[in-house]
């Protein structure tokens, strides 16, 4: 379809300076990550998760700035069907785009050229994640703790789902916002829950927020619970925006992004500088997940120590217990923050090391320098894993990824034996349960997991 789209939700106030500046943006690069992520939010509810095949089927879309008076209107041509209603734009809809549009303009111009925001320092990179955040108007000074993260697959089975939505429903009840991946799946439930119980508590106030980023939004849209909408520059940009913004996470079940999530969280945890840090994690699901958080936690155990495992708690089968563990924890981070003079809105005493902000191009040479050696320190271990799920995550769903993929084959990703067999036996359970691809896709793998042949220490310590 074609039709003109203006501002509502995010940017209905301009100054004509910056409406001439938007329209007359000529920077392909910028624009072409717009038409990109647009396409995303106008696929919405679409059944497929492959980011190549989406951009292949609507190679014609176009999506223009124009300038007028009183603002911008978007110009939006050969647009996906399911994003309208009686030839008129999902209001939803409307509303992600232009937070879409905020984001990237404001990335492609404030962030990524000033010097102040360089990758190269952590302090500058957090910066960068608290002013996308803070124009985004996603930080609430005046707010006590309530917001609960909650990762997962978007991948999952409909029992699990449900679990998500019972989750969800007593978070609501109990008052919590909640802030996800903004995809389907356990990135969804949780919102459509919470929605319910926020409705019988009269909560007019209740926030859904959806965290993405430009290279994942296109294989995970934001679903139409989302009222926030913010897209990070990269993916490590985005999970920094998670653990700082959130006062409790929660995973459910999912694949290789889930594990990406979790291996990043615990590798702060255990980091110097953390240990008297409060973020309350929770890996929870149905009875019939046991098996799979058993697998995770065993993982965990055996790549990192076993003493890690005392960063979460696990509850199996009880959605209201999870909820009132999460409250508890959320209780006690209140009254840190308040001893800590440590802001309610943004956790800025968290420690997290330059290794884990430092965005990793995922390229088939990067991929296969990795060391997953327990001869590493468990921080640095987990770092490492968790650059292999996200490898992973990019040659599934990527556009970048997949055709990396079709063009030099799967990525190899070394370990040394006791991680690999243990690596290589989550990965095809994971594929076994259909985690890593929608149900009923046919997923052939991005990897394959081969045997680190020799590791040593050099004399400055560091693990070749």
């Amino acid at each position: 379809m074609d039709i003109q789209v203006s501002p509502k939700g995010a940017m209905e106030l301009l100054s004509q300076r910056e409406v001439g500046e938007l329209s007359q943006t000529r920077d392909s690069e910028l624009l072409s990550l717009f038409r990109q992520c647009a396409l995303a939010v106008l696929n919405t509810g679409s059944e497929s998760d492959d980011a190549c095949e989406i951009f292949d089927r609507y190679a014609d879309f176009s999506i223009e700035i124009v300038q007028r008076t009183r603002g911008v209107k978007l110009e939006i041509k050969n647009a996906p069907e399911q994003a309208f209603v009686d030839s008129k734009i999902v209001e939803g809809i409307r509303q992600h785009l232009f937070s879409v549009l905020r984001d990237i303009l404001y990335i492609g111009t404030q962030i990524e050229h000033s010097t102040l925001y360089s990758n190269d320092s952590s302090e500058n990179i957090t910066e960068a994640v608290f002013h996308v955040l803070k124009n985004a108007r996603a930080l609430k000074p005046n707010r006590a703790p309530n917001i609960v993260v909650c990762w997962g697959g978007h991948s999952i089975s409909r029992y699990e789902y449900e679990y998500t939505k019972e989750v969800g429903y007593h978070l609501g009840l109990l008052g919590f916002d909640i802030c996800t991946g903004c995809g389907s799946g356990a990135m969804k439930g949780p919102m459509k829950g919470a929605a319910i119980g926020h409705a019988k508590q009269r909560n007019r106030d209740a926030r859904y927020i959806g965290l993405s980023e430009p290279g994942i939004i296109a294989a995970e849209p934001p679903n139409p619970m989302v009222s926030n909408l913010i897209v990070l520059p990269d993916i490590e940009k985005r999970l920094e925006a998670f653990v700082r913004m959130g006062h409790g996470l929660i995973v459910f079940p999912g694949g290789a992004g889930t594990a990406e999530e979790i291996l990043y969280l615990l590798g702060i945890l255990i980091s110097p500088g953390n240990e008297n840090v409060t973020v309350p994690l929770l890996l929870t699901g149905p009875e019939k997940c046991r098996a799979y958080f058993e697998q995770i936690d065993n993982l965990i155990a055996t790549t990192l120590g076993k003493e890690v495992c005392s960063k979460y708690e696990i509850i199996i089968g009880d959605s209201e217990a999870a909820a009132r563990w999460m409250s508890w924890q959320i209780k006690a981070v209140r009254r840190e923050r308040r001893k800590d003079g440590n802001a309610y809105y943004f956790n800025w005493l968290l420690k997290i090391p330059l290794e884990y902000q430092k965005p990793f191009e995922v390229t088939h040479e990067s991929v296969q320098k990795l060391v997953l050696s327990r001869e590493l320190p468990p921080h640095e271990l987990a770092s490492n894993l968790r650059k292999a799920f996200s490898a992973i995550v990019t040659g599934n769903i990527k556009d970048t990824g997949i055709r990396a993929v079709q063009a030099h084959g799967p990525f190899e990703i070394m370990a040394d034996e006791s991680i690999m067999t243990m690596l290589d036996t989550l990965l095809k359970s994971f594929i076994e349960q259909n985690r890593m691809k929608l149900p009923g896709s046919v997923y052939k793998p991005c990897y394959r997991v081969v045997p680190l042949k020799k590791v040593w220490r050099s004399p400055d310590t560091a693990l070749i």
